[in-house]
């Protein structure tokens, strides 16, 4: 988000925590490159001392504890980061009023899912499995709340976002499955996938970042938004399929399916889907890169790095300049380039 932003001339300012060790932030070399600071969205003091100097006009909020495995070995944590962090970020942002929008990044997994593979749509019910979709859950009701505030006594506009399994060169979070698969070439270790047919959404970054600045420019236009999904077009792809698109791009890429038996299989659903059709409708918003051309790029990325014939940088700027081109060339899915403060 932070090298499209630059891409696209808007000022951008950062609020985290350090950056993990191999991190896209650490490839890149990111440190110093636009005002930061390192901190905890659970510190209310520090969080509101950042707002106060540089004085945004929009709020992109996606701090969390994102992954699901994770939110077993820390439920507490998670409830703490995902609800009460946005608590903060939301409750600090009604008080000056320089912020005009604020974009809340929730996730897919917010939905009452029964598996049927039915693409969901904003007014489904909302219902967390395990504590990270729960969290999430959570985090919507926060949304809504300030939301009905911002109606009774005034405040900026907020849009809760949802988008599906993204990715893009770069991620090495832990137990997901292109970083996984990653490390087996870096590691020599063959990774275990537990989901072989699981499907997810998946989908670029870039796709559901543009559909999150476009959001933002129809706040700051006076628009009103409650919630937006942002997902891919074509059926979902399963975990094998993305596994096979990684060897055939990596041949060095090492995985094995565990048995059913001795997988986590049951901490995870094994279908997921959005329907997008409303944020084509309020934001003339469709993704461009399928899932297929989505995993390929990623790949390729890594491919490029690992051989070092490009720096991570440059890496994810060329895929900036390919994606705008490719948008580009339809006219009903153009982007704006507007300039957000």
């Amino acid at each position: 988000m932070t090298f499209l932003l630059e891409h696209l001339t808007v000022p951008v300012v950062g609020y985290s925590l350090p950056a993990e060790l191999d991190s896209l932030y650490e490839r890149a070399e990111r440190t110093g490159a636009i005002p930061e600071v390192f901190a905890d969205i659970r510190d209310y003091k520090t969080l509101e001392s950042f707002i106060d100097l540089h004085k945004p006009s929009t709020i992109i909020h996606m701090a969390a504890q994102p992954l699901v495995l994770k939110s077993y070995e820390s439920p507490r944590e998670t409830f703490d980061v995902n609800v009460m962090g946005t608590v903060n970020v939301l409750d600090i942002a009604f008080k000056k009023d320089f912020v005009k929008a604020i974009i809340v990044v929730t996730t897919d997994k917010v939905y009452r899912n029964d598996n049927s593979g039915r693409a969901f749509i904003e007014t489904d019910p909302l219902e967390g499995k395990d504590p990270y979709s729960a969290s999430k859950v959570g985090t919507e009701a926060v949304v809504a709340a300030w939301q009905q505030i911002a109606k009774v006594i005034g405040g900026p506009k907020v849009t809760s976002v949802r988008a599906g399994n993204v990715i893009g060169g770069g991620d090495f979070a832990e137990n997901r499955i292109i970083p996984d698969l990653i490390r087996s070439v870096l590691t020599g270790k063959s990774t275990e996938i537990r989901n072989p047919i699981s499907t997810r959404p998946w989908q670029h970054v870039l796709d559901p970042c543009v559909g999150y600045i476009i959001t933002a420019e129809k706040l700051i236009e006076g628009g009103t938004l409650g919630s937006l999904n942002f997902g891919p077009e074509v059926s979902s792809y399963s975990v094998q399929q993305v596994a096979s698109i990684g060897k055939s791009v990596i041949p060095e890429i090492s995985y094995q399916v565990v048995s059913r038996e001795n997988s986590q299989n049951s901490l995870e659903a094994e279908s997921l889907n959005l329907c997008s059709i409303l944020s084509g409708k309020e934001l003339n918003w469709a993704p461009k890169w399928d899932s297929e051309k989505a995993c390929q790029i990623t790949f390729n990325w890594w491919k490029n790095l690992l051989t070092g014939r490009v720096a991570s940088e440059q890496l994810c700027i060329n895929d900036i300049i390919k994606y705008l081109e490719d948008r580009s060339k339809s006219s009903s899915n153009k982007m704006t380039h507007r300039r957000i403060r």
